[in-house]
């Protein structure tokens, strides 16, 4: 599960990443509490030419007859991706990347208020996760849209939430934008045990109105 992240790259350190073309619409960065249904700097790949471009955080099935149509794909899980109508397409033809700082999730103990959890890489680098994205047009209008790809949780994360983003690596990259050839399924597994660093945030962040690099800070 994913369900609200931070993303405070600067663009131009994400196109020297990837090797990526910039659109000119790319959302302001930082953000410390990005919000489904918001637009997200997503990296795809369009005939071998890596292109960074804003895409609505919430995946809008050609069928919606608007944005908000029917239930709010901000996920897609690996274990079923493949035949989900609303993903299989997409699957197959238009899968991107999402680089971010790092991600949020709530850790819920019975009917305890949920305490939410801030989970980046270790190494500090730059968390880089599996989506896919398609186009949505209605009247005119086109909406690029794009859902984050999960799977079953590590150890590691399973003690806070029993999902995680599919998460890669450099040398995954090729694979997972299809420059590569096919066999992208291989790699929508879990992280390794100790690729990834947890601590615990305020509660301030369980607002989506919420704002600014304190969300970061950790608490005991």
């Amino acid at each position: 599960m994913c369900g609200r992240m931070a993303i405070t790259l600067p663009h131009e350190a994400v196109v020297e990443m990837f090797g990526a073309v910039p659109a000119n619409d790319l959302p302001d960065t930082p953000n410390y509490n990005v919000c489904p249904t918001v637009n997200v700097p997503v990296v795809t790949s369009d005939d071998g030419v890596r292109r960074l471009r804003p895409m609505r955080w919430g995946f809008i099935p050609h069928w919606y007859k608007k944005p908000n149509g029917g239930p709010l794909l901000i996920n897609a899980r690996a274990e079923t991706i493949a035949e989900k109508p609303a993903f299989r397409a997409a699957c197959r033809e238009r899968r991107c990347l999402l680089p971010v700082t790092g991600f949020y999730e709530w850790y819920r103990d019975g009917d305890a208020k949920p305490l939410p959890w801030f989970i980046q890489r270790q190494d500090g680098e730059p968390l880089v996760m599996a989506g896919i994205w398609q186009d949505w047009e209605q009247d005119g209008a086109v909406i690029s849209t794009c859902a984050i790809v999960t799977t079953g949780a590590n150890e590691a994360m399973a003690r806070i939430h029993h999902r995680i983003p599919v998460i890669l690596t450099a040398e995954d990259w090729p694979l997972w934008l299809g420059e590569a050839g096919k066999g992208a399924s291989k790699i929508m597994k879990s992280a390794p045990e100790d690729a990834l660093l947890f601590h615990r945030v305020g509660t301030e962040v369980n607002s989506n109105r919420a704002a600014g690099a304190t969300l970061l800070d950790p608490i005991a």
